[in-house]
């Protein structure tokens, strides 16, 4: 019942929020999404880090078409679910102020929304029933789409328009897949959505690549991958950070989780026969962001870019096949996370200071803003990967995984780590130092107070990643067992 409790939490905390009185509805929201951190830590102090899926609730839901109210984790759902539960209180306490802004549509609705996206995003990581995980990941989609449109500047309104057109049609692509996966279970005599009846299913190699192609366009645009992903920018560049920051860090997750989830745990020969293709788009990513990021004046524009890239990585992690590469994957997405998350709201209060997101319209601001400059700096060091901060561990996993797949793959990932190190010094330098604006107010203690449990985690994670690893290596592991690459899985 963990699991649920988990659910209900944040969605009941929604509810509330929305009726409560102006004044404490901030509390209540805030109040609710710290409950829900607290029931997640209880579920990780019972998930055991030995692999197989676990805290498992499975109910009859729809008898006639086998489908399932199923919920279950394994060592990728309970980090994902540890991420969204971390940051959305994060979030929370960043748009404390900002939501209720001139022009946006109040603090009560932007928390209101975020438990919502919240709740639903962890059903996703949650759901172990195909048609379920379907309702849910269309879902998102709704308080999204509001908290887009609801927050942030102008222009905002076509862009949550553009990121729902693409997200909608990513949905009914899948839901093609969702239906031919229900077919398949039907023709073997066990009409089922559940993922454990479905992996015993031998599908023939025909089929699943037809199933692979539906689920993965789907995936590659939410994750998002080139060239589907023209809705970031946009988005990112009108919504406020903090909005960013649950779309990119959390939302956006979804993508590369199905991909572990359905692409490889149900389609493993579709998804090695699309290895090719699919590492190509990967490689084009992670050179395409970087470069397009360079060229960005809006410094939330940039950022949104970068994860472009980044996300790329994570993509090639997965489809070489390799131990290393898929733990680095999964560490990658859980890093990726925590840098970006700092680097949109350091870029939020930055902005709020400076009235402007052009870069070329500030400098100096390390003068008279040393924290804040600090905070900065790190979240640009961590998004080029420098040793000692978490990203370094997983993007050196990723390309070591990359070489030992081709050398040519392995070559073009590591001019990514080149290009990064560019947009991020660069933009730290146009920002940060030499003339420009006269005086910038440096952070206070609640947003000191926000940024530094990312930044310490950023450190702790790059130093000591083996709590994160322990949980990791047993899904990669039973992960590529099931594609039939097993001796190299037991090799980490």
């Amino acid at each position: 019942m963990i699991l649920t409790i988990l659910i209900l939490l944040p969605l009941v905390g929604a509810v509330v929020t929305a009726f409560s009185p102006h004044a404490v509805a901030r509390l209540v929201g805030l109040g609710f999404s710290g409950a829900t951190l607290v029931a997640a830590v209880v579920a990780a102090v019972q998930y055991q880090a030995d692999g197989g899926m676990q805290l498992t609730e499975t109910y009859s839901w729809i008898d006639s078409l086998g489908v399932h109210y199923a919920l279950g984790v394994d060592g990728l759902g309970i980090l994902m679910v540890l991420l969204t539960v971390v940051l959305v209180p994060i979030v929370l306490l960043a748009g404390w102020r900002e939501s209720d802004a001139p022009g946006n549509n109040g603090a009560k609705a932007f928390f209101a929304w975020t438990l919502a996206l919240e709740a639903m995003s962890l059903a996703v990581f949650t759901a172990t029933d195909v048609l379920l995980f379907y309702v849910v990941f269309e879902a998102t989609l709704i308080p999204a789409y509001f908290l887009i449109g609801g927050f942030g500047r102008s222009g905002r309104g076509r862009a949550a328009t553009k990121f729902l057109i693409y997200q909608l049609a990513g949905g009914l692509v899948m839901l093609a897949s969702v239906i031919g996966l229900y077919v398949v279970s039907a023709n073997d005599g066990n009409p089922s959505f559940l993922l454990s009846d479905l992996a015993a299913i031998d599908i023939d190699p025909i089929t699943q690549r037809w199933l692979f192609v539906g689920f993965f366009i789907a995936f590659a645009i939410k994750a998002p991958m080139f060239p589907v992903h023209t809705w970031l920018a946009d988005t990112t560049e009108k919504a406020t950070p903090g909005t960013s920051v649950l779309l990119v860090c959390i939302l956006d997750k979804i993508g590369t989780f199905g991909m572990l989830r359905f692409c490889l745990g149900l389609l493993p020969d579709a998804s090695q026969w699309a290895t090719p293709v699919v590492v190509v788009l990967a490689l084009i990513s992670i050179i395409y962001g970087a470069l397009v990021a360079i060229g960005q004046d809006d410094v939330l524009r940039l950022i949104g870019l970068t994860s472009l890239s980044h996300f790329g990585f994570i993509v090639l992690g997965i489809f070489v096949f390799s131990s290393t590469g898929g733990t680095g994957a999964i560490l990658y997405m859980v890093n990726h996370g925590i840098a970006t998350a700092l680097m949109f709201l350091v870029a939020g209060f930055l902005i709020r200071r400076t009235g402007t997101a052009s870069i070329r319209e500030m400098g100096g601001v390390e003068k008279s803003a040393p924290v804040l400059a600090g905070f900065f700096l790190v979240g640009g060091l961590a998004a080029c990967g420098l040793p000692g901060l978490s990203p370094f561990v997983s993007e050196m996993m990723v390309i070591i995984a990359a070489f030992d797949h081709h050398w040519l793959v392995g070559a073009v990932a590591v001019l990514a780590i080149v290009l990064a190190a560019f947009y991020a010094l660069w933009m730290y330098q146009r920002t940060m130092t030499g003339p420009g604006l006269s005086a910038v107010e440096d952070l206070d203690r609640r947003e000191v107070g926000i940024l530094a449990p990312l930044a310490l985690a950023l450190v702790l994670f790059g130093f000591f990643p083996m709590p994160l690893l322990d949980v990791i290596n047993p899904v990669v592991h039973d992960t590529l067992a099931g594609v039939g690459v097993a001796q190299e899985a037991g090799q980490q």
